[in-house]
């Protein structure tokens, strides 16, 4: 097993996620700042659900803090109260007429920007990595990889179930460039979020989690010396 995390950042009023590999979970830094972010997601499904209810839609606190099953609370969850109350027939469908940003329910996160999570990894010994950049939200982040490689990205994720060979040629490529590793990863979030395939769905080239380690042993040497 390999401890990991995923980081929400906003960058250029778009999304940009941080994954987080071989971090130290007890890390009290990087604990700090996941709590901080939790705690914000509360505030801001909360906000959201009243937002809906202004709107004269069916749905309540309480359905969305039960769906999330004592983890953290965030849009999706939303979402799926949506479906479940009968207002939407799909995620997609509640994320577009309701939660997408821009849409009548929508509501701003608290800023992180990529760099403060790739340096939050970084502080807690984990290896940070650019995620899903083919994602529609994601993708003006690859335009700056040179720069989050100054704050100490160390990889991409190439390999993931939306991106098209071209793309995923495109990325290995931009790793190459930059002397990031690549990796991949299926985005699953429990079913009905995200790219909804299951875990282990995804092949990968036999040398990324090799590489991946590699990395981390190199930081972890770099950081004793």
């Amino acid at each position: 097993m390999i401890p990991g995390v995923e980081i929400n950042t906003d960058a250029l009023g778009n999304e940009v996620h941080i994954l987080g590999y071989f971090i130290d979970w007890q890390s009290p830094d990087l604990g700090a700042l996941l709590e901080r972010l939790r705690s914000q997601r509360v505030t801001r499904a909360q906000r959201m659900v009243e937002r809906l209810q202004a709107l004269g839609v069916r749905v309540t606190w309480p359905e969305v803090q039960a769906l999330a099953g004592g983890g953290a609370v965030g849009r999706p969850h939303v979402a799926r109260a949506l479906v479940a109350s009968g207002v939407v027939a799909s995620v997609a469908e509640a994320f577009e007429r309701f939660l997408a940003r821009g849409a009548p329910a929508y509501v701003p996160r608290a800023e992180l920007t990529p760099r403060e999570a790739v340096e939050a990894v970084r502080r807690s010994g984990g290896v940070p990595v650019l995620a899903h950049p083919g994602w529609a939200r994601s993708a003006p982040a690859v335009a700056h990889v040179e720069e989050l490689v100054g704050y100490g990205l160390c990889g991409i994720e190439a390999y993931y179930p939306d991106h098209t060979p071209a793309m995923v040629s495109q990325y290995v490529d931009i790793a190459r460039r930059y002397g990031l590793i690549v990796t991949g990863g299926t985005d699953f979030h429990g079913g009905g979020i995200a790219t909804r395939v299951p875990p282990g769905s995804l092949p990968l080239p036999p040398d990324v989690v090799p590489a991946l380690r590699r990395r981390w042993e190199s930081l972890r040497a770099g950081a004793g010396s």
